[in-house]
């Protein structure tokens, strides 16, 4: 039952790659869609993807990356390089490092309760 709930939450999130002042080549939107998708593994309370590769400058693509958490905002990365697949390569170690970031955040507060705080010992306490 367990996998078939996370199967149920890969299926609502959303993968968008759009292209600004062009088209991208044949084949790159299912590489970025399918590198995109492997964000998934770091963080599961991601809602959306979305990839936006300007063209604008064809010499130097543009690729920003945001990523929707759940409870946790959005993280954000811009790369550029000679090609769209070489800018999306600088661009998804950036937003990965943000997840883990994220994650790191929204689990460690949970770490300290307040059984982990020491009780005084007897000669504190007389004090």
């Amino acid at each position: 039952m367990e996998s078939n709930n996370i199967d149920r939450r890969e299926a609502t999130m959303q993968v968008s790659v759009s292209a600004r002042h062009g088209s991208l080549q044949p084949g790159d939107q299912e590489l970025i869609e399918e590198k995109a998708t492997k964000l998934r593994r770091l963080n599961d309370r991601i809602n959306a993807i979305e990839v936006t590769v300007d063209l604008e400058h064809t010499e130097k693509p543009v690729v920003e990356i945001q990523v929707s958490i759940e409870h946790a905002g959005e993280c954000v990365s811009h790369a550029d390089a000679s090609t769209v697949i070489a800018a999306l390569d600088m661009a998804i170690p950036k937003v990965e490092q943000q997840l883990r970031r994220v994650k790191e955040k929204m689990t460690g507060h949970r770490a300290t309760g307040h059984k982990h705080i020491e009780a005084p010992t007897p000669d504190e306490a007389e004090s």
